[in-house]
């Protein structure tokens, strides 16, 4: 699989785009078990040419992360544009247009998936930052509205034909935010429509090798986008990738092994903001972690574990935690 110059080969596996989770240092941890393409959390337009700080950290990307994407989204050409420009600015190797998100706040306001009730304008948006960035620019959207507007076969011709070099899928509509299974029968009509030629990738619900296996194989997609499945377990890329190339498992570690990298997660979301915003952004992935799962009487030590407000206290509780419970 080739977006641009930037060649994948073949079975890319990629991290989703997701707000407050793929900071610079989660990148960092996927692409080392094996992503083979990055995606930061979505930048706001708006923000981004109003120059706020919170949003300008954003575009950090570093050498060791890459082939790597920033996101962007608005509802705005203008606004796009410029933010387009900044982003090509920070060097990275493709600009993603979010016309997927579907959360009130930016949905509701027009942006994300809000674009999905007007086309016209997320077509113009996206011919026009085609034309002002020199770096490959792609597309994540959904498969339309609600179930009544599944429109994603019609508006994936539209959209290649603005010049995208690469477009996304999430399985599901906006109506659906992320409840019910991803559908991935569209995906696979675009695909497989003889008139696309850019690469498509699937994304929705894949939280094991065997899903994304079966994801290649059934819908022919060119890439496979790991969201949601990746919070709590980076480690997944390692699994897939595995499982792709050899059609088996990937042998479990010891459980001090996952618990390592549960723990320099840690370390590196309090290096990166401090000691009490760190714990509070890590929180997310200890909460939804497969690591803990299946383990009898876990609730009360779960609890503390997201409670706990210093490294130390929650080392503690990490660590005793095979002593209590796995011997």
């Amino acid at each position: 699989m080739k977006i641009g110059d930037t060649i994948l080969g073949p079975y890319p596996v990629m991290l989703a785009p997701m707000e407050d989770v793929t900071d610079l240092s989660f990148r960092l941890l996927c692409k080392r078990f094996g992503a083979d393409l990055v995606y930061t959390e979505f930048v706001s337009s708006d923000a981004l040419i109003r120059h706020v700080n919170r949003t300008k950290e954003k575009l950090a990307v570093a050498a060791a992360e890459r082939p790597v994407a920033i996101q962007i989204y608005g509802r705005e050409v203008g606004a796009m544009c410029e933010a387009a420009q900044l982003c090509e600015a920070a060097h990275p190797d493709l600009i993603d247009l979010n016309f997927g998100c579907p959360v009130k706040k930016v949905a509701g306001k027009g942006a994300g998936a809000g674009m999905l009730q007007n086309i016209p304008q997320m077509l113009a948006i996206t011919r026009a930052v085609v034309r002002a960035v020199s770096v490959p620019v792609t597309v994540k959207t959904r498969l339309g509205w609600d179930s009544e507007h599944r429109i994603i076969v019609e508006l994936a011709e539209r959209l290649q034909d603005c010049g995208i070099a690469a477009l996304t899928i999430h399985g599901r509509t906006r109506a659906q935010m992320y409840t019910g299974q991803a559908d991935w029968t569209l995906i696979g009509e675009v695909k497989n429509n003889p008139r696309m030629h850019i690469p498509v990738i699937g994304n929705g619900d894949v939280t094991s090798p065997e899903q994304c296996r079966t994801c290649f194989d059934r819908y022919g997609v060119d890439g496979v986008m790991i969201g949601r499945g990746s919070i709590g377990q980076p480690w997944i890329f390692r699994e897939v990738k595995h499982y792709l190339a050899t059609g088996e498992r990937l042998p479990a570690e010891p459980f001090e092994w996952y618990l390592d990298i549960l723990k320099q997660q840690v370390l590196q979301s309090v290096e990166r903001l401090d000691e009490r915003r760190g714990i509070l952004h890590i929180r997310r992935h200890l909460a939804a972690t497969p690591l803990f799962k299946g383990i009898p009487d876990f609730r009360p030590v779960r609890v503390a574990m997201l409670r706990a407000e210093t490294v130390e206290a929650l080392f503690d509780i990490m660590d005793g935690i095979k002593g209590a419970f796995l011997t």
